[in-house]
């Protein structure tokens, strides 16, 4: 009895409330009307009740997202198929989706009523700016009677996991990242150096070229066989990741961390893509998994978090065991000693490009931004005498006077007006600091490239498209910038 009392609408509780009511005034006063009447009102909603609760509605909830990993700012289309298995047509049902809180309001469907065997479709459209692994359902349905005055709630089981990889740039396609993978003039060079007989197939891999089949070993093994590669560095990378907190500035996607992180989703997918094997490392270790390395990298990068380390000591172990092959390194602050110690964990003759993060420059944007918010609310308010600056920017003084020539006010010689002085001062610091981190990473910058990698330092405002041409192009390498230059221009 609670449990449908617990599923009344509030029409129903009316109903109830009223036909008691009714009931109890009929019994005082004589009224035999009123207190058929009040007995009908009570009896209808608990009838309503009791029909909803026995109704044995049989329900199959099948969802798909497509796609089912997609990158953040991108629309991911939702599909639920509801079907009544039952022998019974439904009554009006109510469908609710549960999404996370991150993703947007919860879709809700009001359907009149499913036949015998029917099938309704419901689709809504969701988009993530923020990446994540996010769960979708379970799908929630209320049974309605015919006059409102019951819901009853059910639930499905069946969840869908909605994936929101980092934004993925498209990069180009370079003639020293076509040479990395073995291609062109250096992999016909090495074809010929160690001959079409020595040649290690290994089995066929979806994504494989078909110009790459090795009918010979197809016709011994029985199963379709490819050239592997003669010189392991050209088909595997490592891609090592910075997620050191102390290593990054700014907060939210537009974050340092945040542009590194999608700067190694952007460059494992263009590796990948590209024919090339690889695997993810951050600062505390390798990232293991089954899978490809593609799907990996997306899935790893999706849920990474900043670490709490502050050394990249797990990183430079993993390079040293990895075996060779095309190291890729994305790093926030970086210093000299750290950049020593990345280029001595490098001891193949494989392939190294890194890109360092002008981290200065992401929390110099962040400052800059909320300084021009407080200067626009500042310019807005009135001052202490409730006085606003009139159409010359000027502001009158007590004495109703302006300041003279030199932007003095009278009586008030040698005193800045508004505290210009302390925001001087205040800036003159960041900009000392900025310059400082700047003159470290131009440090590492010359450290790394005078080891043989390629090197390019990116600032806040360098899309990653350009910084990896200046990287992957021909004859990267990192300059130490004069002091006052843009750590982006140590190129």
């Amino acid at each position: 009895m609670r449990s449908l009392l617990a599923g009344f609408t509030t029409r129903g509780t009316s109903f109830l409330a009223a036909g008691l009511a009714a009931a109890a005034a009929g019994l005082a006063l004589g009224e035999r009307d009123l207190v058929s009447v009040g007995a009908l009102l009570v009896v209808l909603p608990l009838l309503s009740a009791l029909a909803a609760g026995r109704a044995r509605y049989r329900l199959s909830c099948v969802r798909r997202v497509s796609p089912a990993r997609l990158p953040a700012g991108h629309t991911a289309r939702v599909t639920v198929r509801l079907e009544n298995v039952s022998r019974l047509p439904t009554g009006l049902l109510l469908a609710e989706d549960a999404i996370p809180y991150a993703l947007g309001t919860r879709p809700r469907y009001v359907l009149d009523g499913v036949e015998r065997g029917g099938i309704r479709e419901l689709s809504y459209p969701l988009r993530s700016d923020l990446r994540g692994k996010f769960t979708i359902g379970p799908l929630e349905v209320r049974i309605a009677d015919t006059f409102g005055l019951v819901e009853l709630g059910r639930s499905f089981a069946t969840t869908t996991t909605l994936v929101v990889t980092p934004s993925i740039v498209p990069l180009a396609r370079t003639t020293a990242s076509a040479a990395w993978v073995g291609e062109g003039d250096g992999r016909a060079r090495a074809a010929v150096a160690a001959g079409e007989d020595d040649v290690v197939p290994r089995a066929y891999r979806d994504g494989d070229e078909l110009r790459r089949v090795h009918w010979r070993s197809t016709a011994r093994y029985g199963e379709l066989m490819v050239r592997r590669e003669e010189q392991r560095w050209r088909n595997r990378a490592m891609l090592l990741l910075d997620t050191r907190r102390s290593a990054h500035a700014g907060s939210g996607v537009a974050s340092s961390f945040e542009f590194a992180v999608s700067a190694a989703a952007s460059i494992g997918v263009h590796v990948a893509r590209g024919g090339m094997d690889g695997q993810l490392i951050t600062d505390v270790g390798p990232v293991v998994a089954a899978g490809m390395f593609e799907d990996v990298l997306l899935d790893s990068l999706a849920v990474v978090k900043a670490s709490r380390g502050t050394d990249m000591s797990g990183g430079l172990a993993a390079i040293r065991a990895g075996g060779g092959g095309l190291l890729i390194v994305v790093a926030g602050r970086l210093s000299a000693a750290a950049a020593r110690q990345l280029a001595s964990s490098r001891r193949d003759g494989g392939p190294a490009i890194a890109l360092l993060l002008a981290v200065s420059t992401w929390s110099a944007k962040g400052a800059r931004e909320k300084g021009s918010s407080a200067q626009a609310g500042a310019g807005r308010e009135p001052d202490a005498a409730g006085q606003r600056p009139d159409a010359a920017g000027q502001r009158p003084d007590g004495a109703g006077q302006r300041p003279d020539a030199a932007g003095q006010r009278p009586g008030q010689a040698g005193r800045p007006a508004d505290g210009a002085g302390q925001r001087r001062s205040g800036a003159a610091s960041e900009t000392a600091s900025a310059a400082t981190a700047d003159a470290g990473t131009s440090q590492a910058a010359a450290i790394l490239s005078g080891a043989g990698w390629r090197v390019v330092t990116v600032d806040a405002g360098m899309p990653l498209a350009t910084a990896w041409r200046r990287v992957a192009g021909a004859d990267a390498v990192a300059r130490p910038a004069p002091a006052g230059d843009m750590p982006g221009a140590a190129v």
